[in-house]
């Protein structure tokens, strides 16, 4: 069963929150490939990998407090856009390809987010 299919049977999700509970899984796959990616690159992606990091656990929490339906998701939400923004800008620094990818997963998450928040 794909993520998409199961998160069409979480009966409490709308389709923001399914859209939202996706792309934090993404993001966090993504984020994690980066900063492992990163780590072999040598000096100078420290902030890349610890804004990844952050953003896979930040986002695999939320994905988690959408799925229980919990009165803390929307906070969070708002809290996994600007990290997920913050990453972006900063691999949107760097030339690797994973780097590329990962910014542009992390704006689409963010912006998720921020629609899933404010729905």
């Amino acid at each position: 069963m794909s993520l998409a299919d199961t998160a069409s049977e979480i009966e409490h999700l709308n389709d923001k929150q399914r859209e939202c509970l996706e792309n934090c899984f993404e993001a966090a796959e993504t984020c994690e490939w980066c900063a492992d990616a990163c780590a072999g690159e040598g000096e100078g992606m420290a902030k890349c990998i610890r804004l990844c990091r952050d953003v896979a656990d930040l986002t695999t929490l939320h994905a988690r407090f959408m799925a229980r339906n919990s009165n803390y998701s929307e906070e969070l939400a708002q809290v996994c856009a600007g990290a997920c923004e913050e990453c972006a800008a900063e691999c949107e620094q760097h030339d690797a390809d994973h780097c590329q990818l990962c910014a542009e997963v992390l704006r689409e998450c963010a912006e998720t987010c921020r629609q899933m928040a404010s729905a």
